[in-house]
């Protein structure tokens, strides 16, 4: 088992680049190893916003969407250490490995 994050750029974004500690902007599909949807900003009707800090995401998100940029959509795949790990959050059973679409809007950093 690996406990790495491995990522594919379907679009590679023109804007800028999200990096540690930025407000992002993002659209998102969650979903388990089975294909089952866990989350989805898609669904919620409104882009997902947060900074990108080992406080406020998993590490999975943490690690996975620096260096991603603007315009740019992103598959993640993160092993359940860097995602919810032994905890059982909502449709996520624990050590589940989670998969994400992640397309990103916008990237306010702090040094732009």
């Amino acid at each position: 088992m690996t406990d790495e994050i491995k990522f594919e750029d379907t679009v590679v974004g023109e804007g800028k680049e999200a990096k540690k500690g930025a407000l992002i902007t993002a659209h998102y599909r969650g979903l388990l190893e089975d294909g089952t949807e866990f989350d989805s900003s898609y669904a919620k009707g409104r882009p997902f916003q947060t900074v990108l800090s080992k406080n406020k995401v998993i590490q999975g998100w943490f690690q996975g969407i620096q260096g991603m940029r603007e315009g740019g959509t992103r598959k993640l795949w993160v092993p359940a250490s860097l995602g919810y790990g032994e905890r059982e959050i909502g449709k996520i059973p624990p050590n589940s490995k989670l998969y994400f679409e992640i397309e990103l809007i916008e990237a306010l950093n702090r040094d732009d």
